[in-house]
């Protein structure tokens, strides 16, 4: 059986862990020079699925690793370039005004190989209740 004070220290543990949880990737997107911002979701009329729309800031040289998504991603490169690795495919650098379509699952990544910001508009079309993104190792 559990005193009082064991109860309290896992109180405690559980606390700290919890803020550590939310720093953590924080601090990952600062390391990384991504910074994300979502600017809408909406339920479409197909069940089950939803729209979510994020514009996405790289800084000079930083890179998004390999990830997939519920569903499928469309990307309009509002500014700089950007070089895209789609699984199955041969790399591609696109540059401000040039578009992309990923499928539903498919593993990619994102890098910015110049030393000038570069932006992209995300849209994505993807299963409601399901994590927009997973990171693959």
């Amino acid at each position: 059986m559990e005193t009082k004070k064991q109860k309290t220290w896992i109180i405690i543990a559980i606390i700290i862990l919890g803020i550590i949880a939310f720093l953590i990737p924080n601090q990952i997107a600062a390391q990384t020079g991504i910074k994300r911002t979502d600017l809408q979701k909406h339920d479409l009329s197909i069940s089950g699925r939803e729209t979510v729309q994020a514009k996405i800031d790289f800084e000079g040289h930083s890179a998004f690793g390999k990830h997939f998504h519920p569903g499928e991603e469309i990307i309009y490169v509002l500014e700089g370039s950007l070089e895209y690795e789609v699984e199955g495919q041969a790399p591609v650098t696109l540059k401000a005004g040039e578009v992309l379509f990923i499928p539903a699952s498919v593993v990619h990544s994102a890098r910015n190989n110049t030393s000038l910001k570069a932006s992209e508009l995300a849209t994505y079309i993807v299963e409601k209740g399901k994590p927009v993104l997973t990171l693959v190792k």
